[in-house]
């Protein structure tokens, strides 16, 4: 008979292959081995429920049926071709109607290319070469994203410091980091830099944080008058928030987005989409050789997950789809708030219903500055609580998925009451 390895075999074969023992992402204590509906299992077969959610792209749940029969259809009729497809086509023409600042889409595999080539396309549009972004903000793994992402220093604005080794210097001098919330930080900066500046590229919701209101509109303002391109990453926020992003929910409509998670259904694909005199810089026949900006990607606009993310997009048109996703997020905010006045925790739920978490502070949380104030040490307790509870998040955030069910509510529940009764109460 067949041994099977233990999620502890698993994990020392990690490290054996694998820097740090795992992909890069997440905790490598922890092998997931599959996933149904809201749930997931690891290795050693305990369930839990789903609150990563593949962290985001997973709206419907895993395995959704009808996106698995529009995958499995696809398959035998090829996997990718490196070609225009039909599919692809599709789903561009669904982006444009569901997104207001989208007059065009070019494809990329990842988030982090999206954002890379929208900083791209911002420079190449205004012929200008800084950037500003806000601190904790995240916008992928290039060099200009990893400046201020999370720093353990906290250096004058707009200083940037650097979250990665290999980054030169150079790069640092291109980026202006403002605090997130602070419109006067904002126009004072723009101010003096406007005619260096290409480019603001900002997470709408900032990882978990609201923006508080005017200030979106506020930095709307600002780039128009003074001609830079206003870029919302919305990799998490794109038809997470409502169909049509954050820009629908908060009705301020950027010059590009960029788009991921839920557009591939599961699949790797990600997008940027905006107006089309700044798309026409990827057309070498309208702007010429050298305003031309290169791109292409092996595996850009692949069929089965175009596929993926036309079925799951349809789906989410679906009547009272967001009403229903809001009030599964609203019930997990309340049943945690509950427990934890009840114990009389300082805390705050931030976010949005789509997208939250809570933080230990009594502060009002407006910046990354605020987050970082909280008592990391109370929300490692309160997680590990949960996990040990079959409640699986990451430490940052909690996304809810529409494959929900009223189990896994009340199942939820009774971990937050635990953790809190005897997990942080005594703390």
């Amino acid at each position: 008979m067949l041994k099977l390895h233990t999620q502890e075999e698993w994990i020392e074969r990690a490290k054996a292959v694998l820097p740090a023992g795992g992909f890069g992402n997440f905790d490598p204590g922890i092998i997931i081995g599959r996933g149904e509906g809201s749930r997931v299992w690891d290795e050693d077969g305990k369930e839990y429920v789903d609150y990563l959610i593949g962290s985001g792209p997973m709206l419907l749940g895993h395995g959704h049926p009808e996106v698995l029969e529009a995958v499995l259809e696809q398959l035998p009729r090829g996997m990718t071709f490196f070609t225009n497809n039909t599919a692809g086509i599709e789903l561009a023409e669904e982006i444009c109607r569901a997104v207001t600042c989208a007059d065009q889409v070019r494809y990329v595999t990842s988030g982090g290319e999206a954002d890379m080539y929208a900083i791209r396309l911002a420079r190449a549009f205004t012929g200008r070469n800084k950037i500003m972004k806000f601190e904790g903000g995240y916008h992928g793994m290039s060099a200009e994203a990893q400046m201020s992402l999370a720093p353990a220093a906290r250096v004058n604005f707009p200083q940037a410091v650097p979250d990665s080794a290999g980054i030169p210097d150079a790069v640092r001098a291109q980026m202006l980091i403002a605090p997130f919330n602070d419109l006067e930080f904002a126009r004072s900066l723009i101010a003096e830099h406007h005619k260096e500046i290409a480019a603001i590229i900002v997470e709408p919701l900032q990882r978990i944080v609201p923006p508080v209101p005017g200030f979106l509109e506020g930095l709307r303002d600002l780039c128009t008058a003074h001609g830079i391109v206003l870029i919302f990453d919305e990799i998490v926020t794109g038809f997470r928030l409502d169909y049509g992003g954050a820009q629908e929910r908060y009705g301020v409509v950027p010059d590009l987005c960029t788009l991921g998670k839920i557009i591939g259904g599961g699949f790797p694909l990600a997008a940027v989409a905006g107006r089309s005199d700044i798309m026409a810089h990827f057309d070498k026949s309208k702007v010429g050789a050298d305003k031309w900006l290169m791109q292409l990607g092996t595996l850009s606009g692949n069929p089965v997950a175009a596929i993926a993310g036309l079925k799951t997009m349809e789906i989410l048109r679906r009547e009272g789809t967001y009403d229903h996703l809001r009030s599964l997020g609203h019930q997990l905010m309340n049943m945690q708030a509950e427990a934890l006045n009840a114990a009389g925790i300082a805390h705050q739920i931030v976010g949005d219903p789509t997208l939250f978490d809570v933080l230990f502070t009594d502060k009002t949380i407006r910046t990354y500055r605020d987050t970082q104030d909280a008592d990391t040490s109370m929300s490692a307790s309160y997680n590990k609580a949960l996990r040990e509870d079959g409640v699986f998040k990451s430490s940052g955030k909690m996304y809810p998925c529409l494959a929900l069910t009223r189990d896994d509510l009340d199942l939820t529940r009774a971990a937050v009451e635990r953790a809190v009764s005897e997990g942080l109460h005594n703390k």
